[in-house]
């Protein structure tokens, strides 16, 4: 099936740059260590891999040289024969020595274009220097030039020698055929050599890739440590721990910084301003109802009856909603902190001089270092509700507790002694305007005020049955970091 028209079709190959060096949304600081890793393990193994062919290649360069300068001593020392080819003896010990190492041999090519053999050194022992098939022609077409190769076929010595040989056609004086003048070397020494040297390099090339990957961590931690920082500012502004960054940072980062301060002061702005409208809004309104209250009490009517509880319904709507709405302002902004235990002390002192005269007591609890990570009016709202309405119902016991759950989160309970709820009811409190008791006082919105905070807050109420034999209200509500 074609894909719907306006639908970005995605590859289904990812980009090398994304399979190697992670996607954009990766940790940046992987990212820079694996790729300078990567270059220097690279640039180490080109430079090891450089440094060993050339030295491998100088040493049999040298050799090279020994093997063309022993051909010519060779050819200088030969004299054509009516049988042959005389060679004078070379006063080169290691060509005198059987099996010695060094070797030189004369040979021609025959009209079949094979090579026959017609001097060698004595350190040959009646060995043979290897002739390929494609030797002699390779000699014709490079006349006079040296070639040099190693040997394939090894020198058949008591302990197998490998060799490496050079061969040059060259003519003499009275003789019509040239002559192929070789020359053959141990070349185990060379090549023990090389793998030392490789060896050592490579140990040595492994040893600065590991300081220059150790310095190149340490330097992207060093050089991104303003980066980890500005996070770690901002991570407290949001919890509330500050109000705004106030380090100063590089010339790169330092503009950032400015930015989220700006952002925030707009943010600030925003919520003000909001505040404002709401205040303004609630004025507004409640002037005019307050109006018809009083003119309502005073006319014993029945219309001025159903005038003022029309009245107070319309005032409790009000309220509700402009709580909410100023909730919901103060949701959007950056992270203030409350002490959950002085808001629920006020609290308990204030609920407890209201209901002295049913003698409520209040017992309460939450440790010194907890906080609401939002306003204090908002948990005063939300904690005052949920106590007055324990204290309303109580016998005379009401008990709150008030702890961490250690997700980010802050749970209080509140609980009563009172008849409780039972529980095909627990929901339906939760509504606005829902009274089960007509005869109680206020207008049923406490309990939906409390949901509606709540939920502005991203936190969620619950209700249950307590042990001490009333209601047990749950809250859950966003905790900032001691």
């Amino acid at each position: 099936m074609s894909p719907e028209a306006g639908t970005p079709v995605r590859s289904k190959v990812a980009p090398s740059w994304d399979r190697w060096f992670g996607r954009p949304g990766r940790s940046l600081t992987r990212r820079l260590i694996w790729l300078a890793s990567a270059w220097i393990i690279l640039a180490l193994m080109l430079t090891g891999w450089m440094l060993t062919r050339q030295y491998e290649e100088s040493a049999f360069r040298r050799l090279g040289n020994v093997l063309a300068t022993t051909i010519d001593e060779v050819v200088l020392a030969s004299v054509a024969t009516p049988d042959g080819i005389a060679v004078a003896e070379i006063k080169d010990a290691r060509t005198l020595r059987g099996l010695s190492g060094k070797y030189w041999q004369v040979a021609e090519v025959g009209p079949d274009g094979r090579m026959r053999i017609l001097a060698r050194s004595p350190s040959l022992a009646g060995e043979t220097l290897y002739v390929g098939g494609e030797l002699p022609e390779r000699l014709q077409a490079s006349f006079g030039t040296l070639i040099s190769f190693n040997d394939p076929g090894v020198l058949k010595a008591p302990q197998s020698q490998p060799l490496y040989i050079a061969a040059s056609m060259k003519s003499l004086p009275d003789r019509a055929r040239p002559l192929v003048f070789m020359a053959g070397i141990d070349r185990s020494d060379i090549e023990t050599d090389t793998r030392q040297f490789a060896t050592f390099t490579w140990t040595a090339l492994l040893i600065l890739g590991i300081g220059l990957v150790i310095a190149v961590f340490l330097q992207v931690q060093i050089g991104l440590r303003p980066l980890f920082d500005l996070r770690n500012e901002i991570a407290d502004v949001r919890k509330g721990r500050a109000a705004r960054i106030a380090r100063d940072y590089p010339t790169e980062i330092q503009p950032l910084a400015e930015q989220v301060n700006r952002l925030l002061d707009h943010n600030q702005e925003v919520v003000e301003r909001q505040r404002t409208h709401v205040g303004n809004l609630a004025h507004a309104l409640k002037t005019p109802l307050s109006v018809m209250l009083a003119e309502a009490e005073s006319d014993p009517t029945p219309l001025a009856g159903v005038v003022r509880r029309q009245s107070e319904i319309m005032k409790g709507q009000v309220d509700h909603h402009l709580r909410r709405a100023r909730a919901a302002a103060r949701a959007q902004g950056l992270g203030e902190r409350t002490p959950v235990g002085e808001v629920i002390d006020e609290l308990a002192v204030m609920l407890e001089r209201v209901f002295q005269s049913r003698g409520v007591e209040i017992d309460w609890r939450a440790p010194d270092d907890l906080a609401f990570l939002g306003e204090r009016q908002d948990l005063q709202e939300v904690l005052g509700n949920l106590m007055e309405n324990a204290c309303k119902w109580s016998t005379r016991r009401v008990r709150v507790s008030a702890g961490g759950s250690g997700l980010g989160q802050m749970i209080a309970v509140v609980e009563d002694d009172g008849p409780g709820l039972p529980a095909d009811q627990r929901d339906e409190v939760l509504k606005r305007g829902a009274r089960l008791d007509e005869e109680a006082p206020g207008s049923g919105l406490g309990l939906a005020i409390v949901e509606d905070l709540t939920r502005a807050y991203g936190g969620r109420l619950t209700l249950a049955a307590s042990d001490l034999g009333g209601l047990k209200a749950v809250l859950e509500l966003p905790a900032a970091e001691a």
